[in-house]
């Protein structure tokens, strides 16, 4: 009986849809993190007539045939990239991205990374880090002698040094964009790496045209809205044990052939 099967399929894809809701309010609080969410197809049709062939009896042309379809399949977890709220740190390496676009942070192999979280520090040389003490790109030093660190709009970094009256330039940050942000791979520690799916980055300055402008100062919050989650959990809950029903039915239908048989 292909019920069982069928069914099979539906109770295994809404498990998978379960761990990926729980991903995403397991990091409710992740700052830069980005909801996931799965996608699904269906598999195979088993066809038991063809629609648009003739008739053998008198050659008309069937209206519509007879498919049953096998299942559901993962297609894909696609992340959604969309902007997260920003919340006021007060910490002056904390910088948020308001807009398109990813910081650039050197991976321990010394590949470019990519990272929407900008909960920034300063290494023991006084390089800006990130809270896991990967680098930044490009490189960012603060002189010891600091007293205040000035992130603009476009991304361009001051310190206000002891006993100098002028702001000294410490660089400029620059940002990463693709063609498709669902395309990057997740690694963790919220952190992204390009693939051929995403396209090669396009690095520019932030404010420009199609960049995101940088907030010092505060820190952009997961996307994950609490209300829409929980909604998707009850209905995976309820999909499962509709599936399950399924198989339930199927097995007694099942039991009675075999008990008229005997």
């Amino acid at each position: 009986m292909k019920a069982l099967a069928i069914a099979a399929t539906g109770m295994n894809a809404q498990q998978l849809n379960l761990e990926v809701i729980a991903n995403n309010i397991a990091n409710i609080n992740t700052t830069g993190f980005k909801r996931a969410r799965a996608e699904f197809s269906d598999l195979l049709y088993q066809t038991e007539r063809l629609q648009g062939v003739p008739n053998r009896a008198d050659q008309s042309i069937v209206p519509e045939g007879a498919s049953i379809g096998l299942g559901v399949k993962t297609s894909a977890v696609r992340n959604v990239h969309q902007q997260g709220a920003l919340a006021a740190t007060g910490n002056r390496f904390d910088l948020a991205l308001t807009g398109p676009g990813w910081f650039q942070i050197e991976g321990a192999d010394g590949a470019t990374l990519y990272s929407r979280s900008g909960a920034f520090n300063t290494n023991a040389e006084g390089e800006l880090v990130t809270i896991d003490g990967f680098n930044v790109i490009p490189a960012i030093v603060v002189p010891q002698e600091t007293v205040e660190v000035i992130v603009n709009k476009s991304g361009q970094v001051f310190a206000r040094v002891d006993g100098q009256a002028a702001l000294q330039d410490l660089g400029q940050l620059t940002l990463a964009t693709f063609a498709n942000e669902a395309g990057l791979s997740p690694l963790g520690d919220n952190l992204f790496r390009e693939t051929e799916a995403s396209g090669a980055a396009n690095v520019g300055v932030p404010g420009d045209p199609g960049y995101a402008t940088i907030e010092q100062g505060y820190l952009e919050s997961s996307n994950v809205d609490p209300v829409k989650e929980i909604t998707d959990l009850i209905s995976a809950q309820r999909a499962y044990e509709m599936n399950s029903k399924v198989i339930k039915a199927a097995d007694e239908m099942a039991g009675v052939v075999s008990q008229s048989i005997r």
